[in-house]
């Protein structure tokens, strides 16, 4: 057997060649790295930029659909408002209708009404009673029964047809 031993150490290497060696064997391969690094940038920033160009599209897309809908949205507010207010004119001729003709059904058939002013919120009735019990048990039943707040009985006179007299009723209330 036979061994070779090398007691003389190595010659260090020259810088230039070190370097070249690195160059040559190390250097691809981070070239490669690099170039791949960028080449998935480049896909990535194309994945960006339909995106964006996709957000652009909806964006427009709903701008569009907001101005159609935006004539239409302010027709049905302006349908809506007259809707209420037809109901509020309802509300009111039924309040005014209920009053009239609670008024009218509580009224006694012996006592003649001379005129009648109707307002939204009040009457006002002046008339002639033959008897003043009668006129008396009238306006007892309407501060009884409470649906008046104001309930005023003005100016009763005695005339030659019996009694004169001016009711003023306001502020109906609504059971």
């Amino acid at each position: 057997m036979k061994y070779s031993i090398n007691l003389l150490s190595e010659k260090e290497k020259p810088i230039l060649d070190r370097v070249m060696y690195f160059f040559l064997n190390y250097l691809r391969y981070i070239i490669i790295i690099t170039q791949l690094v960028v080449i998935g940038v480049f896909f990535y920033r194309f994945q960006i930029d339909q995106r964006i160009v996709d957000l652009k599209e909806s964006v427009d897309q709903k701008k569009e659909i907001v101005q159609v809908v935006l004539p239409l949205l302010k027709e049905a507010d302006i349908i809506d408002r007259r809707s209420n207010e037809a109901n509020n004119i309802f509300k009111k001729q039924e309040k005014f209708n209920y009053m009239l003709k609670y008024f009218l059904s509580q009224f006694p058939a012996s006592i003649n009404i001379m005129s009648l002013e109707v307002n939204p919120d009040s009457l006002k009735a002046t008339g002639n009673a033959l008897d003043a019990r009668q006129l008396q048990a009238f306006y007892a039943l309407l501060k009884k029964e409470n649906k008046f707040a104001v309930i005023d009985l003005q100016t009763v006179r005695k005339t030659e047809f019996g009694f004169s007299f001016v009711l003023i009723l306001s502020k109906f209330k609504e059971v």
